[in-house]
């Protein structure tokens, strides 16, 4: 039986700049923080990874090459 938290369940979202852009979604309510693409076309949101800390939002960085992130509320 596989886990499902697992660190050996990692799946990647492929990013394509020419095609999403990166983004942090912040609760107004809640402050919770959410670190995912937004597709430039369609609007739609693709969710990587809940964000608590700063170093959570430097492994996102890492992890995709990205520099600049837009904050959504």
């Amino acid at each position: 039986m596989k886990k499902l938290f697992s660190s050996k369940n990692k799946f990647e979202t492929s990013f394509n700049p020419e095609i999403h852009y990166a983004v942090i979604r912040s609760s107004i309510c809640t402050g919770e923080k959410t670190a995912g693409f937004r597709d430039k076309k369609t609007g739609a949101f693709s969710e990587v990874m809940l964000i608590r800390s700063q170093k959570d939002l430097e492994k996102f960085k890492e992890m995709y090459n990205i520099e600049k992130i837009k904050t959504e509320y």
